[in-house]
């Protein structure tokens, strides 16, 4: 059964039985007595929102260990909890859970099969989003952009496809890339972790996942939502992971822990549903073309391929609208197939003259800085004519920000005056000249 919980997204259904999990009593047993062994918790309730499964089923759970002698009933009635019978482990259950954590320290949330999480990364695609002129142009909402640089993101981000933003620095590609990750709105359901061949890798991850809140339930009404989906899963906001210079190929492998016998998901499985933004490509310290290389079957075939330390290779979703933004000219990094397998090239070029006004305008009245029309026609006369009008959408703050710093300084009220001006620009650009050494 389908249920909806999120607009556009069909939420995966609580499994009833054990049998819904997909996955072995073995493996839910072993879980379930490690997290009892970890966190001493003896309460069928307690248990069943740590393991994430309902409490019928946990309830399952339960008499199949204690029927294998692997738990036994406490004896005691809890009243302040509903008169929950307490279980404990025996000795055999103690026994049976140290020699489950040496095979892997994992515990506490039931993970989910990788066929079954497969299924939801389709039901929830992000090339199923239908984004509209008016949801980018509120996500951009803060940033003054050519106009037509909307009518050319809008396609490329509702496709769901890969992007290549370029041009030169400080002119808000990055500023973009998170104007698109804001203008995603919708909400989907992030796995705490998958199974795959008997491992544990973990993919909900606090600092790139952002739970959404859940509606509490009316207890007046008949109607009640709550738990209506499977626990193993969280309610998100599309995910949006952001890297820069510091990205590597490694990131992009699992990550084995070798202490807890456990994996984490790359930072591509954890994107899934969401964005991946590569801002400054060509800062790595590996080549753009060898990342690019390492992107290209999942670009073409929306899978990825992962490998556990056995050596054994495996497919995994990739469902992700990949943005590189770059500074570089992209025939600078990339050969030809490289950017065929790069769905849209948008470049990002400074403003022109009037929206360079609007934007030095909106900074100056956000930061308290009055105008003053002398020193706006020195700047635009005598200094840009310098550097042949280039504009470039950092440099009102940088220029405001100067001007307020010696303002700050010398004691007196903000203002802007050409000296001031003058001042600002020659913090903004290094003179070339030799310097002895």
């Amino acid at each position: 059964m389908n249920v909806q919980v999120a607009p556009n997204v069909i939420a995966p259904p609580a499994p009833r039985t054990l049998a819904d999990t997909g996955l072995s009593i073995v493996m839910m047993r072993d879980i379930l007595l490690k997290t009892i062994f970890r966190t001493n918790t003896n309460l069928v309730s307690d248990l069943a929102r740590l393991v994430c499964l309902p409490i019928p089923a946990t309830q399952e759970l339960i008499d199949l260990a204690r029927s294998q002698r692997l738990l036994e009933a406490t004896g005691t009635l809890h009243a302040t909890s509903g008169n929950e019978m307490g279980y404990q482990l025996t000795d055999g259950g103690k026994a049976r859970a140290l020699d489950a954590l040496a095979q892997s320290e994992y515990y506490g949330a039931m993970p989910v099969p990788l066929e079954t999480y497969s299924q939801q990364v389709k039901r929830q695609s992000v090339r199923n989003m239908k984004l509209t002129r008016d949801q980018l142009m509120s996500g951009m909402g803060h940033l003054i952009l050519p106009e037509n640089l909307i009518g050319n993101l809008g396609p490329a981000v509702g496709s769901g496809r890969s992007i290549l933003m370029y041009g030169p620095p400080g002119n808000g590609k990055s500023s973009i890339s998170n104007g698109i990750r804001d203008a995603l709105g919708d909400k989907i359901y992030i796995p705490r972790a998958v199974e795959y061949s008997g491992q544990v890798i973990t993919v909900y991850d606090p600092i790139v996942h952002s739970a959404a809140e859940e509606a509490l339930d009316d207890p007046n009404s008949l109607r009640r939502t709550s738990n209506r989906f499977d626990q193993r899963y969280v309610y998100c906001q599309r995910p949006s992971v952001i890297t820069g210079g510091e990205l590597t190929l490694d990131m992009l492998d699992l990550t084995y822990n070798p202490v807890a016998r456990t994996y984490q998901a790359p930072l591509q499985m954890k994107s899934n549903g969401g964005i991946f933004i590569v801002d400054d490509l060509g800062r790595q310290s590996e080549p753009p073309q060898k990342l690019v290389n390492r992107w290209i079957v999942p670009l073409e075939e929306s899978r990825d391929i992962l490998q556990l330390q056995s050596g054994e290779k495996f497919t995994v979703p990739f469902d992700t609208l990949v943005i590189f933004s770059t500074n570089f000219h992209p025939n600078e990094i990339f050969d030809g197939a490289a950017l065929r397998r790069i769905f849209f090239k948008i470049k990002i070029d400074g403003p022109n003259q009037e929206n360079f006004l609007k934007i030095f305008a909106m900074v100056a009245r956000k930061k308290k800085m009055p105008l003053d029309e002398k020193a706006l026609v020195h700047l635009l006369k005598v200094k840009y004519p310098t550097i042949e009008m280039n504009f470039a959408n950092y440099q009102p703050v940088f220029l405001i920000d100067q001007m307020i710093a010696i303002c700050e300084f010398e004691g007196i009220p903000y203002q802007m005056t050409p000296e001031l001006i003058d001042r600002a620009w020659a913090n903004m650009f290094v003179r070339d000249e030799k310097i002895a050494k």
